[in-house]
């Protein structure tokens, strides 16, 4: 665990076997230092997203984000994982979202909102990254969102 200011180096440094960026409150593009960050660690160790870490994940990627009308909160919100086509119900905090329209060819959106079509997941297509924009360890569903965590070992053991 490191603070959020910490630069990719001292994070490498530490030869981790993968790297989880996790929520937090902001304004994703004002977080500048985090996204350079991001963008040093991308192919070097597999990184997995969660809300804040999922927003920045994007913006490290080449998106932007653009402020809700209303933001995100509570439980029971419907997200549909493209990749399985089954829906979770999520828990949410944020006032913030990806552009879908700025993301580069080689990003895939994985996941949706199902209330607004708002981008809740990305995965890039060679680089071993991914991130969600709800919070998979608050999950309503005490198991629903486990198989995200198994994906990121899978990552991991690919490494």
């Amino acid at each position: 665990v490191v603070p959020a200011a910490t630069p990719a180096a001292a994070v490498l440094a530490r030869r981790p076997d993968g790297v989880v960026l996790s929520n937090g409150p902001a304004d994703p593009a004002a977080v500048t230092y985090a996204i350079e960050s991001i963008r040093q660690l991308l192919g070097k160790v597999p990184i997995m997203g969660i809300c804040l870490g999922h927003q920045l994940i994007g913006c490290a990627l080449g998106g932007r984000t653009y402020r809700l009308n209303f933001g995100h909160h509570g439980c029971n919100h419907p997200v549909m994982d493209l990749t399985t086509r089954q829906v979770e119900i999520t828990s949410q905090n944020h006032n913030y979202a990806v552009d879908p329209a700025t993301l580069p060819a080689e990003v895939e959106i994985t996941h949706l909102n199902l209330n607004d079509n708002t981008v809740e997941g990305l995965q890039h297509r060679t680089v071993p990254v991914f991130c969600v924009q709800y919070h998979p360890e608050a999950a309503p569903g005490p198991h629903d969102a486990a198989y995200l965590f198994a994906r990121f070992r899978t990552l991991i053991g690919k490494a």
